[in-house]
C-alpha cells in the first residue's frame, strides 16, 4: 500500500519515540492516541516505512562505528587475559581471540557462496608472538587436566 511522500509531524514524532528507547511500542501508541489499526496502516505506508528503515539502518551503522572504535581496546584486554592466573579465564580469552572476525581494510566483506559449518570459526592472521602465547596457554591448560 502506497502512501503520501511527506510524513506528518505526528508520524515523525512516533518514529522519534520508537528510537528514543524510553517508551515501549504500546506506550507510544497510547501517548499519541494512535489505534493499532492506524499504526499498522502507517507501517504499510511507503513513506513511513521508508523513514523507519532509514532510521534502523542509521542505528546499525552507528553501532558498527562504536564497535569498530572500541575493538582495539577489547582485543588488547583479551590479550592481557591470556596471561591470567586463572587457567579458565586464559583459556576463554584464547578462544575469544581465535574466533574474533578480522576485517580487511578497504574491502567490504561479502558473504561467501560456499556453505560454512556452523562450528567453524573464521580464519584470522596472528603474529608469531601472539600465536605462541595462545598455544602455550592452551597447552598448559591441557596438561593441567
Amino acid at each position: 500500500m502506497s502512501g503520501s511522500k511527506k510524513l506528518t509531524n505526528r508520524q515523525l514524532a512516533v518514529i522519534d519515540d520508537l528510537f528514543s528507547g524510553r517508551l515501549e511500542e504500546q506506550e507510544i501508541l497510547d501517548k499519541y492516541k494512535l489505534s493499532r489499526r492506524l499504526y499498522d496502516k502507517w507501517l504499510n505506508n511507503d513513506a513511513f516505512n521508508g523513514q523507519l528503515e532509514r532510521r534502523i539502518n542509521e542505528a546499525y551503522r552507528q553501532s558498527s562505528v562504536l564497535i569498530a572504535r572500541y575493538a582495539p581496546v577489547a582485543a588488547a584486554k583479551l590479550i592481557q587475559l591470556t596471561n591470567s592466573d586463572k587457567p579458565e579465564t586464559a583459556r576463554k580469552a584464547c578462544l575469544d581471540i581465535i574466533s574474533m572476525p578480522v576485517q580487511k581494510t578497504g574491502k567490504k566483506d561479502k558473504p561467501s557462496d560456499a556453505p560454512q559449518p556452523a562450528d567453524t570459526p573464521p580464519p584470522i592472521a596472528l603474529n608469531t608472538e601472539t600465536a605462541g602465547k595462545l598455544l602455550a596457554v592452551l597447552a598448559e591448560e591441557k596438561s593441567d587436566k
